[in-house]
Parts: C-alpha cells; sequence; structure tokens
C-alpha cells in the first residue's frame, strides 16, 4: 500500500482486537519513529501491552475499547510543538495503516500512566495515537469541499487541487477541518503554497494544520512547491 492509498484507505478506529503486535512490526515502528523525533524535535515513544491508559472514565466517554498499544506524542514545549505533532505523527499514522495496523488521533480521552512513558526537562504530551488491529477499519465522514478549503481553480497546478484532496481525508478535531490552502504564485522559479489554520472552540486547530499539510505533501509531491 502506498502513502497515498493509504490516506484513502485509513479512518479513525476506536475498538480493537486482542491481538499483539509483530516483533517485525514493531521494528519498523520504532525505526521509524527514531527517524521521526530527530527530523521533528520530538519524543515520540511507543507503548506496548499497557491497557490501563485507555481503562478509565475518559476512554469510556470516548468509546475505546480493546486499546493496548498507543504512541505518545511528546516534545518540548514550543509554540509549534502542536504542528510538529500533527506532522510527525501522522506519517507514522501513514506508515500504520500500510502495515495494516488501524489508529486514532486522540486528544483527551486517556489516562497517563506514570512509569510508561518518560518525560525530558521542558517537554510535555501533547497527545496520544491509538494504535493495534480495529474491530473495523472504521467509516469516512463528511469533508468540506475542495472550494471551501482553498483557492484551486482550473488555472492553479493540478498538483495543488491533488494537495487539497489529500487534505481534506486527513483526520481533525470532530472532524472541524479549520484550515485552508492557498496558492500564492511562483517566486524565484518555485511554486508556493500558504497553509493557514483557522479558529475553534475545540482547539487542536494547530495539530490539525499539521496533519492536513502532512497530507497535503503525500497528494501534490512535496517536489513540486514550498510552503511560504
Amino acid at each position: 500500500m502506498s502513502l497515498k492509498e493509504a490516506i484513502e484507505a485509513r479512518h479513525s478506529v476506536r475498538a480493537y482486537k486482542e491481538q499483539p503486535l509483530s516483533e517485525g512490526i514493531v521494528n519498523v515502528l520504532q525505526d521509524r519513529i527514531a527517524e521521526l523525533n530527530r527530523e521533528g524535535q520530538l519524543h515520540i515513544q511507543l507503548i506496548l501491552n499497557e491497557p490501563k491508559a485507555f481503562l478509565g472514565t475518559l476512554a469510556k466517554y470516548g468509546r475505546f475499547r480493546g486499546v493496548n498499544n498507543y504512541i505518545v506524542m511528546a516534545g518540548r514545549k514550543t509554540e509549534d510543538l502542536d504542528e510538529r505533532v500533527g506532522y510527525y505523527g501522522e506519517h507514522l499514522v501513514l506508515l500504520a495503516q500500510t502495515l495494516g495496523l488501524n489508529t486514532c488521533w486522540v486528544g483527551l480521552s486517556y489516562s497517563k500512566v506514570p512509569g510508561t512513558y518518560v518525560l525530558d526537562e521542558g517537554e510535555k504530551i501533547a497527545c496520544y495515537i491509538a494504535v493495534g488491529y480495529g474491530e473495523t477499519q472504521g467509516v469516512a465522514h463528511k469533508i468540506k469541499t475542495i472550494e471551501q478549503v482553498s483557492n484551486a481553480t482550473d488555472k492553479t497546478p493540478l498538483w495543488f487541487k491533488s494537495g487539497v484532496e489529500a487534505a481534506l481525508l486527513a483526520p481533525t478535531a470532530v472532524n472541524q477541518q479549520k484550515f485552508s490552502f492557498k496558492y500564492v504564485g511562483i517566486n524565484d522559479g518555485r511554486h508556493q503554497v500558504l497553509a493557514k489554520r483557522g479558529f475553534s472552540m475545540i482547539g487542536y486547530t494547530q495539530m490539525d494544520l499539521g496533519i492536513a499539510k502532512c497530507h497535503f505533501e503525500i497528494g501534490a509531491g512535496k517536489e513540486n512547491f514550498e510552503w511560504l
């Protein structure tokens, strides 16, 4: 499965089978986590065979069941932490999909279990990502139109529209999709794109923007443009 195929196939899953991850899959995830921690200056950690984080009242409210494996998305407290968490975390989510796993971004419906993760000085946990073999493959949700989130027209490059289409399939908090993409034009021979987050009382728009930008790059082809 390619990353583009993973974008189309992936849906949020909250109920998981009692099936452990194989050693081979764990190694692939751990290797990628090490790469993304270096690239994104994060402290992502894979927690295995640990059910307590998703057994509390919050998890029940979030309708989670059978979560024994999850990814702790953490990093040093900075203004752009949430966007980096979204961007690099979604790379992990899509990798998991190509490995036959299911996932779900979790903002609040989990408990922090002492001893299961490590935080260095100045770091914080931004969210968790549940991962494992889902009881189902999840379901698609209603999404906005290309026109609602971008300035794509018949005059903008085709790759820009493809990027927006991929971004519209990105998971966002309560499916709010509070992001937009603007094709700006060419500067010094490079196409430029501006990505912006909107306002939401729910929050998480900065993290959502990072997730959407990850999808946009895969759909558009990162080599075709630069972020403004």
